[in-house]
């Protein structure tokens, strides 16, 4: 019973992290019946769209959009591809472009939540790393108590950032993104940019259980 209990556990953090890598691989064959890039589709709908402050740029931190320099940034398959996987991610992101330059509130508040939280997470690193010697060095049992609450409430906050960013993930990929797509994607190639849409929302469920697994790992390491 606990090794089924544990196997659906790891399934449970486990399987949209997977699951999301699975549906964007599926669709990157390259297609020669593209006539552009995921950069070019990017910045065609936002010339197209007049956000003409919003550039696109290669990264190679991964897909984003940075709303403090204003910039689509794509990683290289995404920027140099020309296939389903490619465009859709690439629309995307540029459905954040259009949030902000229309100033969709939850994405503004999410800009300002995802700095608490990275500031959260390292503070609750250090909290952990620091609890058994301020432990050692005050031998009082409630101060470690308050270490280890306040590393907790810092891990929780970066994961509860990440669930709670995921309706401003799902508006940009199917009320900003795929009312674009349907007028550059072929009809029959819809299907598989709804699942592309959906992997992208679903990488901040990944993110977010990864979070909780972080958390986890350093309770284990104390109380050892």
């Amino acid at each position: 019973m606990v090794v089924v209990l544990l196997g659906i556990v790891l399934l449970l953090f486990f399987l949209p992290n997977y699951w999301a890598k699975w549906v964007l691989k599926r669709h990157t064959r390259g297609r020669d019946d593209y006539p552009g890039t995921g950069a070019e589709l990017a910045d065609h709908l936002l010339r197209r769209l007049g956000i003409d402050e919003v550039k696109v740029e290669l990264t190679e931190d991964g897909d984003h959009y940075d709303p403090e320099a204003r910039r689509v940034r794509l990683s290289r398959d995404i920027y140099h591809g020309r296939s389903l996987t490619a465009v859709t991610v690439a629309a995307h992101e540029v459905g954040h472009a259009i949030q902000h330059h229309r100033g969709y509130p939850p994405l503004l508040a999410r800009s300002r939540m995802v700095k608490v939280a990275q500031k959260a997470e390292k503070l609750g690193a250090l909290l952990m790393m620091a609890a058994p010697f301020l432990f050692l060095l005050t031998r009082l049992p409630g101060g470690l108590l308050v270490v280890v609450a306040m590393a907790v409430i810092s891990f929780g906050t970066a994961a509860l950032v990440h669930l709670v960013t995921l309706p401003v993930e799902f508006d940009a990929s199917f009320n900003r993104a795929l009312p674009l797509l349907k007028e550059y994607v072929p009809p029959y190639d819809m299907p598989g940019a709804r699942h592309v849409l959906t992997a992208c929302a679903f990488t901040y469920v990944a993110a977010s259980l990864a979070g909780i697994m972080n958390l986890g790992r350093w309770l284990v390491i104390l109380r050892r």
